[in-house]
């Protein structure tokens, strides 16, 4: 747990300022009640991980599912309006930026949720939704509607999202996708 808050400590420049820090630290405090099997002790903590998530929502805009697996060095790079789904899979190095909802696509399908590979960049305002599948160095364009997996060391951009693929990180086209 202390490894993890090094980490993310790391990840942004100035943590005690940044809302996607602390509202990552609360979804790090949820995850720690798993490791207990008493009641006694999970209820409580459950109740008070609710109350927290509920002032990050508020205080922050951001919701982070409590059951959903984030990775290490996950970076909320802006604030505002961000929901990762409940059942989300987050893997490591991933970037995230304002307006972005990792969630369901239909209420019919509440339980079907992303799942996000590793060393994913993900533009402003971007939704992926549904039982999709990002890989592993891809990006995700500013705005996008992702409805399709996106293999690995692709860029997915527009609505609904075409694949491309990725040439290179950091290329001047790619940043003006990402937003």
């Amino acid at each position: 747990m202390w490894t993890l808050l090094k980490e993310d400590w790391k990840t942004y420049q100035r943590p005690l300022l940044a809302q996607g820090f602390w509202a990552l630290q609360i979804h790090r405090f949820g995850t720690g009640r798993l490791r207990f099997r008493s009641k006694l002790i999970r209820v409580p903590w459950g109740i008070v991980l609710q109350l927290l998530i509920k002032m990050s929502e508020i205080l922050f805009g951001i919701y982070l599912g409590k059951d959903a697996r984030i990775g290490r060095r996950f970076r909320i790079e802006h604030f505002g309006t961000i929901i990762v789904h409940n059942r989300a899979i987050i893997g490591d190095d991933v970037t995230i930026r304002q307006g972005v909802t990792i969630g369901m696509r239909s209420v019919e399908r509440a339980l079907e949720a992303p799942v996000i590979g590793s060393r994913v960049e993900i533009g402003a305002g971007a939704k992926i939704l549904g039982n999709v599948r990002v890989g592993d160095d891809s990006a995700i364009g500013a705005n996008a509607v992702v409805l399709q997996d996106v293999p690995p060391h692709s860029l997915a951009v527009g609505v609904p999202a075409i694949i491309k693929p990725r040439r290179g990180a950091g290329t001047p086209a790619e940043a003006a996708a990402l937003g």
